[in-house]
């Protein structure tokens, strides 16, 4: 029994009295300990699903199983890193990676020993009296996986947490992001817009469709770790991908659009998906 199940996802945004068709039955697999990557065209719906596998929106179609089970909203099982780390500027390095375990009513002692293992692989324990307007954008993102680590998670759903990084600061976190899915063995899905993210990181490669979206292709990765972007012969595997990838950006740019007023990560009815 696969840990986490697409069945035929559908869902349908409304902007401007248009009715688009974001996901046209999205299909997918994922085993426990499998690193999934999902890329496609911007705006074909990769956030959009990623925050139906969350229990985040509804789809107008279709199931997500978890665990052989029907996901009817979100839960501590399926835990979702997001591309701005949303953390509490009021709140510690520390006291941010044990809000969720403080909710959970968790005792202080506890908390302390769950989150120092997870400080410590994130390489945040220096700054764990640190507030988060004295940390780099890269460090806000260690502590936002961090965060998510500590609530022991059977999924972690990442939506382009690298995105907003410098080149530099992201092929770190690409190796320290190995280093802790070796680690950890965490069930992961990872939406990415880069190629190189998804040669990296994945076990495997969602290539997804343009609007009405499925997925077009499943590519494995058995390329050994620990994996660096600069690698040469990971090149016949990006190509791969974007052998696939490429003309359904093309499509996108060539069809219409019904404006702007939201973005992929944004969701709700309204909006881009």
């Amino acid at each position: 029994m696969a840990k986490l199940e697409a069945r035929n996802i559908v869902k349908y945004f409304t902007h401007e009295s248009h009715r688009l068709q974001a996901l046209g039955g999205v299909n997918l697999k994922v085993e426990s300990g499998d690193f999934v990557c999902l890329v496609g065209p911007s705006g074909c719906g990769k956030s959009t699903f990623l925050r139906i596998v969350a229990g985040l929106e509804e789809p107008d179609g279709g199931q997500i199983l978890f665990d052989g089970r029907p996901v009817t909203g979100t839960g501590p099982s399926r835990i979702m890193v997001f591309q701005e780390g949303a953390l509490f500027p009021w709140l510690t390095v520390r006291d941010n990676v044990e809000f969720g375990l403080k909710i959970a009513g968790i005792p202080p002692d506890k908390r302390a020993d769950i989150s120092e293992r997870y400080l410590d692989m994130m390489q945040l324990t220096k700054f764990a009296g640190s507030y988060t307007h004295q940390l780099s954008t890269g460090m806000k993102q260690r502590v936002a996986i961090a965060r998510a680590l500590v609530m022991d998670p059977d999924v972690l759903l990442m939506d382009e947490p690298f995105a907003a990084l410098d080149a530099q600061t992201r092929d770190l976190l690409l190796i320290e992001t190995q280093l802790m899915w070796t680690r950890t063995k965490k069930t992961i899905l990872f939406v990415t817009h880069n190629v190189v993210e998804a040669a990296v990181l994945g076990t495997r490669v969602a290539v997804f469709s343009n609007r009405p979206s499925t997925i077009k292709r499943e590519l494995e990765n058995n390329f050994p770790r620990p994996r660096v972007s600069e690698d040469e012969k990971l090149m016949p595997f990006q190509h791969e991908i974007l052998q696939e990838l490429r003309p359904e950006v093309k499509k996108s740019r060539a069809g219409p659009e019904y404006g702007r007023a939201g973005s992929e990560s944004g969701g709700g009815k309204g909006g881009r998906p």
